[in-house]
């Protein structure tokens, strides 16, 4: 019962998206990016995850490259077996499944990370993201040997008054809407 509740509060919220993102778009990304760009200067992260923005989701990519510039280092996930691995950003950005743009494959070692910055649908009552549904985020962070700050982003809040997470689902110690 709680399956099918989540996959139509998943529908709901990608509607709700794929709407905001028409109308105010590059206001609401300015926004939520600046609150952004404050939230890391205040707590001085250095090894940072973002992610190459869908249409729906908040444009990273000005803050990227403000990062970038100031010396931090920046990740994005790779698509790679049933999750992710981190690569440093760097261009050119390729297409890859499900319409995720990303940059080529790196064979670094694995950074640790101090900050995840991380897209969502939905979240429910628990703080607990509300994703795609392919659970790859879900799974990195399951893997990770420590708990990196997560930080929830996304254009219009779109929030659950019940749980609709699993025990697996990630929580976000922050949520930075416009």
């Amino acid at each position: 019962m709680k399956e099918s509740h989540k996959s139509d509060f998943r529908k709901s919220c990608i509607k709700r998206l794929e709407f905001s993102s028409r109308f105010l778009k590059f206001y609401k990304d300015k926004k939520t990016v600046e609150k952004l760009e404050k939230f890391i200067e205040l707590y001085n992260f250095k090894n940072i995850l973002l992610y190459i923005p869908m249409s729906m989701e908040v444009d990273v990519l000005p803050l990227i490259n403000k990062l970038r510039k100031r010396q931090i280092n920046v990740f994005v996930p790779f698509m790679y077996k049933d999750s992710f691995k981190l690569v440093r950003y760097r261009l050119p950005l390729q297409k890859k499944r499900f319409g995720i743009r990303e940059p080529n494959n790196s064979f670094c070692i694995q950074p640790r990370i101090d900050l995840a910055i991380v897209p969502v649908v939905g979240m429910d009552k628990e703080w607990k993201r509300i994703g795609f549904g392919k659970g790859m985020y879900d799974r990195f962070f399951y893997r990770l040997d420590y708990k990196p700050t997560i930080v929830f982003t996304q254009l219009t809040l779109c929030k659950a008054n019940e749980t609709l997470s699993n025990k697996y689902d990630i929580q976000a110690d922050f949520v930075i809407t416009n």
